[in-house]
């Protein structure tokens, strides 16, 4: 448990990762990731494991290998849930590109921010922070557990979708209430420090017109404010006769 908690290469080799806490262990039941075992605290009430094997342990067990300081009094094993991208390329109409992104609070909100918007899938190129490290199982609130994911995506891999890609940008592109954001598209951010890689093949860039003297929104509300206009696009072409 603290190897699949702390080393990436450990979740990577298992295909497995580690859920904390009762809400997010049902979250991940009721959407179906497997769940391969259950450890509770003595005293903790028993949650639905999904048929998965339940382990009490001693009180202090689960907070010397819990990755917070004030740890749930349940852990869970479970599968790996992310998917290839074979599985989404040609089959979706609106996907957010994660291009080198390392922090993974930032990435855990977008994946929260892209499943309540609708995205169809979100894509995690190589470089990217691990969509299973903790932090960012957690900043999901069990987003990660419901909308397609894709991760460790060569650059190059991402017009497979077979999608425009549209990159959002500081400033200098399209404003985003004039993007093309009602026509299917890949939304691709990258990461703060260095934006988008050079490499990545764009069909269009779009900024957030700010006022103020910051350079530019944290990726992570960007992101939100960017899932949402596409969302807001898509009702109102299906509202409109």
């Amino acid at each position: 448990m603290r190897r699949l908690l702390g080393r990436r290469t450990a979740r990577r080799d298992d295909g497995a990762f580690v859920i904390e806490g009762p809400l997010l262990l049902g979250e991940a039941v009721a959407a179906g990731v497997p769940i391969e075992v259950v450890f509770v605290e003595a005293g903790a009430s028993v949650p639905d494991s999904g048929g998965a094997p339940v382990h009490e342990v001693a009180p202090g067990v689960i907070a010397r290998v819990a990755s917070t300081v004030t740890p749930q009094p349940v852990l869970a094993v479970a599968a790996g849930c992310d998917v290839a991208l074979d599985a989404v390329a040609g089959a979706v109409s609106f996907a957010v590109v994660l291009a080198g992104l390392a922090d993974p609070g930032n990435v855990g909100t977008i994946l929260r921010s892209a499943e309540a918007a609708g995205a169809d899938a979100v894509v995690l190129t190589e470089g990217s922070v691990d969509v299973f490290n903790p932090k960012v199982v957690r900043a999901s609130a069990g987003a990660l557990f419901r909308v397609p994911v894709v991760v460790d995506v060569p650059v190059a891999s991402v017009a497979d979708l077979g999608l425009p890609v549209l990159g959002a940008v500081a400033a200098g592109g399209v404003p985003y209430d004039q993007a093309p954001l009602d026509r299917p598209c890949a939304l691709a951010l990258g990461s703060e420090a260095h934006g988008l890689p050079a490499n990545l093949a764009l069909d269009g860039v779009v900024s957030i017109p700010h006022a103020g003297r910051a350079e530019s929104l944290n990726v992570a509300m960007a992101a939100t404010v960017l899932c949402f206009e596409v969302a807001r696009r898509r009702r109102h072409r299906s509202a409109t006769p």
